[in-house]
């Protein structure tokens, strides 16, 4: 039996809401069809938001959400996507497919969509081919409250207020889509850019600056930019995909071998380490730690689906990525006094995303209820926690059985998500919560086999059921954690 240890009175971090945001960009099916469908559409919608995408991400928790892109910002011009929906420019979407992008979501339907959701607002600035005039009349247009040309066009565009803007990524992967740039080049334009994102309003939206971070182990990106750029950002945005095999076949999303599992397991867990070494590259160039990780970019790639356009990265989603969500999730919590924001890639039909669309019909993927039961950690204090256990996997790839995280809410009520990565076998724990006498515990299970996901014929495949198979001790519980499983414990002292 491993033994299982939570300590309230070892209170670390904050969790950071933002963790748990999401990523949306002008990619595939991603916003068009999946999140905006437009008014006159037959799809019930407000505003041209789907009713049934925003009601299930108002439920997932979902508390920022990435806008435009992704490669797509770093070719996009805002000015094109404002005004009258018919008389807005046309192009193609060089990066996703060759496909017309007609700007019919722009600014304002972005900041709708958002209040729709209740969601903060996480915007990436055009660095690869845009000016920094171009971007510094768009935060002047989305924030500035008094007289000024921007100011005054967004009016004409019928909203008189100005939007809060709560993040401003300076450019996207500029080391490649971006501009293919080397990062001492990066790091002096990014000082230049950010300089004009403007804070007009700095005690009531006081915008928050991430720069290009890293490709996953490119740890002279994020020593050079820290070096030359780093007293200019709040955030350094790192991307990290997890692929079973490489770029050029990474394995299909639905039929895989239990090995193929394990690979991506423990490929998706390598990201603790990549967080430890880039931690360690910024602490030595800024010591008191002021500036923040960004994980804006992260979760499973495989290849499409059979017979959808290859540009449109569309996906479905097994047990294995509902495995790589709660894993990651779980590290996450962990490095939250060092990690400020993260967002999956991407929310609807692109990716490791929560729901898929087809028509005016929508499945929620095994991802989602991950996301979901773990919306109880955002805001909450993580505490010392630690499981035994031992290694799953193959000879070639090994990571632990048991990833877990706990938190404690404000009345002290104490959440735990647990991963159980092993594809056959179960796992006994006994959890012992310090200087604690547990009155209720009351839990949720998220499991199946490695490759179950649910389709528009079988919604209900992979869904979070109540979870019993569990014994309340005096001061914690024991309880037998099924393979390929998520279980979330909520106790109450």
């Amino acid at each position: 039996m491993e033994k299982y240890l939570i300590n309230p009175n070892e209170k670390k971090s904050t969790i950071s809401k933002d963790i748990y945001g999401n990523f949306s960009e002008h990619l595939g099916r991603c916003i068009y069809e999946g999140l905006f469908v437009g008014k006159d559409s037959d799809i019930p919608n407000v505003n041209g938001m789907r009713i049934d995408v925003v009601n299930a991400l108002k439920e997932m928790g979902l508390p920022v959400l990435r806008w435009p892109g992704g490669c797509f910002a770093d070719e996009y011009h805002w000015m094109d996507g404002i005004g009258d929906p018919s008389k807005r420019k046309k192009m193609i979407n060089t990066h996703w497919g060759g496909v017309i992008e007609d700007n019919s979501f722009g600014t304002h339907e972005f900041f709708e969509l958002c209040e729709q959701l209740g969601c903060d607002v996480y915007i990436t600035g055009n660095v690869g081919s845009g000016t920094v005039r171009e971007m510094s009349e768009w935060v002047e247009y989305m924030t500035f409250v008094g007289e000024s040309p921007m100011a005054n066009l967004r009016r004409e565009n019928g909203r008189d207020k100005p939007w809060r803007v709560k993040y401003f990524g300076v450019g996207n992967e500029n080391w490649g889509c971006g501009g293919n740039m080397d990062p001492t080049y990066y790091a002096d334009e990014y000082r230049r850019y950010q300089t004009y994102v403007r804070q007009y309003d700095w005690e009531n939206n006081r915008i928050y600056k991430v720069a290009c971070g890293p490709n996953a182990e490119d740890y002279n990106w994020t020593d050079t930019v820290m070096k030359r750029a780093g007293r200019h950002m709040d955030g350094l945005a790192l991307h990290y995909y997890t692929v079973t095999h490489d770029w050029g076949h990474k394995g299909s999303a639905t039929e895989f071998s239990q090995d193929e599992y394990y690979k991506t397991l423990r490929k998706a867990y390598h990201i603790d380490e990549i967080i430890r070494r880039h931690l360690e590259i910024m602490n030595r160039h800024d010591p008191s730690k002021r500036v923040q990780l960004v994980i804006d970019e992260w979760g499973t790639w495989h290849d499409v689906e059979p017979g959808t356009n290859p540009g449109f990265l569309y996906q479905q989603n097994t047990m294995r990525d509902a495995i790589v969500a709660a894993l990651s999730l779980n590290i996450f919590n962990k490095h939250s006094d060092r990690i400020r924001m993260c967002n999956i890639a991407q929310t609807i039909n692109v990716l490791q995303s929560v729901a898929l669309t087809d028509g005016a019909d929508m499945v929620l993927t095994p991802t989602y209820y991950v996301f979901r039961m773990f919306k109880d950690h955002q805001q909450n204090t993580l505490l010392g926690s630690f499981l035994t256990g031992g290694e799953v996997g193959t000879d070639e790839d090994k990571l632990p059985g048991l990833v877990e995280s706990a938190s404690m809410d404000e009345n002290g009520v104490i959440y735990s998500t647990i991963a159980n990565t092993s594809a056959d076998s179960s796992a006994e724990i006994k959890c012992q919560i310090a200087d604690s006498e547990v009155k209720e515990i009351e839990a949720e299970i998220l499991t199946g086999a490695i490759d179950a996901y649910n389709s528009f014929e079988n919604k209900d495949a992979v869904k979070t059921v109540k979870f019993e198979n569990f014994s309340k001790t005096a001061d914690g519980f024991t309880a037998e954690i099924p393979a390929c499983s998520v279980v979330k414990f909520i106790i109450k002292r």
